[in-house]
């Protein structure tokens, strides 16, 4: 998924600390080694290793596959099934949450449905986060220039439809409008990738800077939270800005050179790009489960 977002959320920082035993020395007799008894406890303590929490793992395994990435660049195939893996085992009480929070609370009727983010955390090789969606909540049809996307849904249903450009087809300002189309804006030729419903527990989707479905809408057909893990992170600066997309049937519009079977016209549609939705409100919401501990 990954929309661009704002958010500045406290980084919380935890240390854990191995507890050690104590030895009662009352139990000692005149022949007792002491000496070998503080080398056996120290061995118990180093075999108490504390557990590392799933979000933790995220972060280190997120830190190893990103670690020499830049934009456009993807990770190995041998990263990329290690980070869906850890992804794939990802529960939603791994980051304490659950359908009935106030963040998946349906909205009034006849108000667009507000939009929750989770900030994990973010730094220049990527980003993690949580969009929780009410239900009827869609996050619209918006690209992930040069990025890789990781995208998890923690619960619920979501229908996902998702696109890739076609590779020999440019963007066009000389589209003809249908006779119900008065205007004639540039639109560019994509294809569908994903037209589907998802429901949790399911696989992770991942998609690619030019394939997988970089460009994506979602729809909260319940409520539904989804774990996203961006690599790299959106960067105006770097030239990754999120940019949104309204989609048009193939027929509406006719491009010279560009034709495509009556049978596959479904699978294809035009972009044309916009601004961004105003009826499109995420709001920050402080993340309250487990640690993460950069180190």
């Amino acid at each position: 998924m990954g929309i661009e977002t704002s958010v500045a959320n406290k980084k919380v920082k935890q240390v854990c600390e191995l507890a050690k035993d104590k030895i009662p020395n009352s139990n000692l007799s005149p022949k007792t080694n002491t000496n070998s008894k503080g080398k056996k406890n120290r061995r118990r303590q180093h075999k108490k290793m504390v557990a590392v929490s799933p979000v933790q793992k995220l972060f280190n395994t997120c830190n190893e596959v990103f670690d020499s990435c830049s934009s456009g660049i993807i990770p190995s195939p041998d990263d990329i099934r290690k980070l869906k893996a850890v992804l794939d085992n990802f529960k939603p009480a791994d980051v304490d949450l659950v359908p009935e929070m106030p963040h998946f609370q349906a909205s009034v009727a006849g108000k667009t449905p507000v939009i929750r983010y989770l900030h994990l955390h973010e730094c220049d090789k990527f980003s993690m986060g949580i969009f929780c969606l009410p239900p009827s909540g869609i996050i619209p049809l918006h690209n992930h220039p040069g990025m890789t996307v990781f995208s998890k849904l923690l619960f619920g249903t979501m229908h996902i439809k998702s696109y890739d450009w076609v590779a020999d087809v440019p963007a066009s300002t000389s589209a003809v409008a249908s006779p119900s189309k008065t205007k004639q804006p540039e639109v560019r030729l994509a294809k569908v990738k994903v037209s589907s419903k998802l429901t949790a527990p399911c696989e992770t989707s991942i998609l690619y800077p030019t394939d997988g479905g970089n460009m994506h809408c979602f729809t909260a057909v319940t409520a539904c939270a989804v774990l996203d893990v961006l690599g790299p992170p959106y960067s105006d600066p770097d030239g990754r800005h999120c940019q949104y997309y309204l989609d048009f049937p193939f027929d509406n519009f006719s491009v010279d050179g560009v034709s495509i079977p009556e049978e596959e016209k479904e699978g294809y549609a035009w972009l044309e790009e916009r601004e961004k939705p105003e009826d499109l409100t995420v709001v920050g919401e402080l993340y309250g489960g487990p640690a993460i501990v950069e180190k």
